[in-house]
This record gives structure tokens, C-alpha cells and sequence, in this order.
């Protein structure tokens, strides 16, 4: 679990976890003092072999981190993520030298979803992943965990006004697909191999308005098995990243 101050992790799982395979982002491990809990004692024990630090704490303390999540008597801080300025986006792109690929997202909720659509978009070698700054979840230290480390390698750019940007980047030469399931123009018909960005909307409402506005072209996955009745309407927003950020790479790999 994530405290609302988006560094900390909390509870005895997550930060076990934390500690194990993710140490290098770690920067200290607070234990409730006098506890016997023999999971906290192992806590500990990792941390230090690892060379975090660790303090024990009051009861008190923990809850102040927690935000009212459940802390079981452990917390870790994670180091803040790095994010990259709107006004650097332009750069990036120039910087691809007419092939970059951006995955914007808009108004994902989830945390685990954003680390796992990170993930996608570093083993896929994106240019850039796009974030509202309001309305959708930030890098915090879930999304880190769960990105296995490609919070930090990929370039996050968070904006005030994605329409705004997305029209910024049509003038820069970089075509806007967006993914609705409603759409008729298949993903694998769709050239995607210049400056591309692909974009997806959050897990309730999909693409909003004004993003689908600002798209040159509305594009889908096309399932075979997709069947309201069977419950299967859409992928997970991650999933889907990952499909369309690869067919990106296929055809690019193809030529």
C-alpha cells in the first residue's frame, strides 16, 4: 500500500518486497519499536545487509506516514522519481530524429497500472510517456515497485493541459492515434513507424472528449474473443499498452 505522501510504502508485504528486490530505491526503513512481529524482525535483518537505513519508531510515527493505511508496524521511503518539464518534450522528440514513439496516457487511476504501462514503455524504448498533472495518478513509490525499475528509466512528462500538448505535438510532426474500442480502423492496418504517439484512456471512462478531439486518427485492438456478454468488452489499459506499444515495434523492426 502507498501512504497519501506518495514516497512512502507501508505494511509488512509491501515493504518485505520493497527491501528485496527493489533495495536500490530505498532510502530507509522505518520499524515500529518493541515489536515482536518476527516479519518485522526479518525486515530489518534485510535492510541492513542491504545497507538501508533503519529506525525504530513510536506507533505514533508510522500512522504519520501512513496517511490511515494499515502499517502493520513497518513503512520504507522510496527516493522521489524524476519527471521531465512539459517544456522539455519538444527536445526529446526532435532528439528521435523523426521516429520517436510516445505512449500518453490519460488519466490513468491505478498505480500498479501506470508501473506496469512503464514497464512496457522501457522495454519498448519509448521516446517519452506523457501524464495529466491533475486527474491521474503520479509516480509515486507503487508505481516505482511495480515498474521494476523503468520509473526511472524512462522519461515521464507531466503537463497541465494534454489537449494542448497533444496539438503541440501534431505541429511538431507527430501523429496522435488514439485506442477506442469502438473504433473501426484496426491497430495492424495502422502505419505506425514515423513520429508516432499512441494514446490511452483511464479505466473507467476510456478517452475522454476533448483527447479523442485532438486525435488525427481513433484506432483498435480487434478481439476475436471480445464479448460483452462474456465479459470480455476491453483489455486492462496496461495490456493494451503493451500490444500497441509493440506493434509499433514490429513494424519498425519490419521496415
Amino acid at each position: 500500500m502507498t501512504s497519501k505522501q506518495n514516497q512512502w510504502i507501508v505494511g509488512i508485504n509491501a515493504v518485505a518486497a520493497a527491501v528485496e528486490h527493489d533495495a536500490d530505491n530505498v532510502r530507509e526503513v522505518l520499524l515500529e519499536a518493541g515489536a515482536k512481529n518476527p516479519r518485522v524482525v526479518e525486515i530489518e535483518s534485510a535492510a541492513r545487509r542491504r545497507d538501508i537505513d533503519v529506525r525504530r519508531v513510536n506507533q505514533q510515527a508510522l500512522d504519520g506516514v501512513a496517511g490511515g493505511l494499515r502499517h502493520q508496524g513497518a513503512a520504507a521511503r522510496y527516493a522521489a522519481a524524476k519527471t521531465w518539464d512539459e517544456n522539455e518534450l519538444e527536445g526529446l522528440v526532435e532528439a528521435a530524429e523523426g521516429k520517436a514513439l510516445l505512449l500518453v496516457l490519460d488519466g490513468v487511476q491505478d498505480p500498479h497500472n501506470l508501473g506496469a504501462c512503464l514497464r512496457s514503455a522501457a522495454a519498448a524504448g519509448v521516446t517519452a510517456v506523457v501524464i495529466p498533472k491533475d486527474k491521474a495518478v503520479q509516480v509515486n513509490a507503487t508505481v516505482r515497485k511495480t515498474s521494476a525499475g523503468a520509473a526511472d528509466s524512462v522519461p515521464v512528462v507531466r503537463v497541465t493541459n494534454l489537449s494542448r500538448t497533444l496539438r503541440d505535438l501534431q505541429k511538431l510532426g507527430v501523429w496522435i492515434y488514439g485506442l477506442a474500442g469502438e473504433a473501426t480502423a484496426s491497430l495492424y492496418a495502422t502505419d505506425l513507424r514515423g513520429n508516432v504517439a499512441l494514446v490511452l484512456g483511464g479505466e473507467a471512462d476510456g478517452l475522454r472528449r476533448l483527447t479523442r478531439e485532438h486525435c488525427d486518427q481513433l484506432v483498435t485492438i480487434p478481439m476475436p474473443g471480445g464479448d460483452a456478454a462474456a465479459g470480455v468488452e476491453s483489455l486492462n489499459v496496461s495490456v493494451a499498452a503493451g500490444v500497441t506499444l509493440f506493434e509499433a515495434v514490429r513494424q519498425r523492426i519490419v521496415g
